[in-house]
């Protein structure tokens, strides 16, 4: 007769005390030939008789429901918090533009025109004419110009792309 768990791969002692039908080591129950049987409630080898596994693909699917569902209806919210522009848009007023520029730039130009004709109100500060314009443009981080504050946000250089964003709800279609 084998004195080795079929489980744990244990090699049962003289002085171990579990019943013949436990491992000592793993405690699980197993049977020996022409030995004796656990008792049924330790009997641990199987499945138990009239026991159904329920909940497989539907306990996923439910799971699948319930996350599309919160991120659905979650959206929402998570669009107030992306961008600036639609924080100040909920407010309907045009946050404070200032450009940054100088007479000669063409780029500047550039920006000038995109602001008249997309009816955008804007502070110009010329910073070759004055030395304080001069120092909020270093202190904006400008290394060149334009220089575009839209609100709290800087633009370096032109970005049509970036006005559009930051004041798309103010621009005139």
């Amino acid at each position: 007769m084998s004195r080795i768990c079929p489980h744990c791969n244990y090699a049962r002692k003289a002085e171990d005390t579990a019943p013949d039908w436990q491992c000592p080591a793993c405690e699980r129950a197993y049977a020996k030939a022409g030995g004796s049987l656990p008792p049924e409630s330790m009997r641990q080898y199987g499945p138990a008789v009239g026991s159904e596994q329920r909940g497989g693909l539907g306990k996923w699917f439910l799971m699948a429901v319930v996350l599309g569902g919160a991120f659905w209806f979650g959206r929402p919210m998570l669009q107030q918090l992306d961008s600036p522009a639609r924080v100040a848009a909920a407010s309907s007023e045009q946050p404070q533009v200032v450009l940054y520029a100088t007479s000669w730039c063409g780029y500047c130009k550039m920006t000038r025109e995109f602001f008249a004709a997309n009816g955008i109100r804007y502070t110009e500060e010329d910073i070759e004419q004055s030395s304080t314009a001069l120092q909020r443009h270093k202190k904006l981080g400008g290394n060149g110009v334009p220089l575009i504050v839209v609100g709290d946000e800087v633009v370096n250089g032109w970005n049509e792309q970036a006005l559009r964003q930051l004041l798309g709800p103010w621009i005139r279609s």
